[in-house]
């Protein structure tokens, strides 16, 4: 009887021990897979109509105000152009940058339409005079 207890005892572990590599194993699968997807990085430059430094640091505060707190956003930064960096390769035409990088082009889609992303835009516009966006994809 003592050898019946003790094989069911070690068939009770050995399925314990079976699930928990299964479930362990498509975990590191989805984050293997998660690891594959590119991030996709959204570099926005805002050239104001009236660029100075008061009309700059509005559109930078509206940018942390409204933009910085999305779902998916792996990293946030928004500022002014560098004033003391003139150098030929420098491109100095706008106020204002704005750099999010997102985990995935569906978090970025998401942020696209998102009410505060729209409020920003409304509130804005009319500021601006020209504004560039650079979309890439990076590996994570």
């Amino acid at each position: 009887m003592m050898t019946s207890q003790i094989s069911v005892a070690a068939g009770l572990i050995l399925a314990v021990v079976l699930g928990l590599t299964i479930n362990l194993s498509q975990g590191t699968s989805s984050m293997a897979d998660e690891a594959k997807q590119p991030l996709l990085v959204h570099n926005v430059y805002f050239t104001l109509k009236d660029g100075t430094p008061e009309n700059t640091q509005k559109l930078v505060d509206a940018c942390f105000k409204y933009l910085k707190d999305h779902p998916g956003v792996v990293f946030f930064a928004a500022g002014p152009l560098v004033q003391e960096l003139d150098r030929p390769v420098n491109v100095r035409d706008f106020h204002v940058g704005l750099h999010v990088i997102f985990k995935s082009k569906a978090d970025h889609d998401t942020y696209q339409t998102a009410a505060a992303h729209l409020k920003f835009i409304e509130e804005n516009k009319p500021s601006w005079d020209k504004v560039k966006v650079f979309d890439t994809y990076s590996k994570p």
